[in-house]
């Protein structure tokens, strides 16, 4: 029987143009070589991941339904761009029943950026760059293990 925890995260509007868009903010690092960095993460930790981008809320909730039908253990989102209006997808994830952390490269608090997602998530991972992902990658590890 295998044990190995299966996590998906998914990279919501904009995040598509890592490196490019607002560095100030989001550093330089492309979506690539961030992808390449968790990827390493993940197996040297012992779970499975897979990193799925969308511009588009349908696909998001699409990728979701499809994750939880699979057995996928935990949700890791970056809602990015639907942080705002994201109703549709916050009721998905209710609905699909996986655990889901949010995370945000920036203090989105500090910002006075309000998620329509945080408020059905375990936690909130806000302001530590891209170190915050494995920070909510870690977190839905001890999430799974206690559960």
């Amino acid at each position: 029987m295998n044990n190995t925890k299966k996590i998906i995260l998914i990279q919501g509007a904009n995040l598509t143009y890592l490196g490019k868009r607002e560095p100030e903010i989001y550093g330089r690092t492309t979506p690539e070589e961030l992808d390449a960095t968790l990827l390493d993460y993940a197996k040297k930790r012992g779970f499975e991941l897979e990193i799925f981008y969308t511009n588009l809320e349908g696909e998001a909730i699409n990728k979701i339904y499809q994750c939880a039908d699979q057995g996928v253990d935990g949700l890791v989102m970056n809602p990015a761009g639907f942080t705002y209006a994201g109703y549709a997808l916050k009721d998905c994830v209710k609905g699909a029943g996986l655990p889901y952390i949010e995370i945000h490269i920036s203090n989105v608090a500090k910002r006075n950026i309000h998620c329509v997602l945080s408020e059905i998530s375990i936690g909130v991972i806000t302001g530590f760059g891209l170190y915050g992902y494995q920070l909510a990658l870690d977190a839905m590890l001890h999430h799974l293990s206690e559960a």
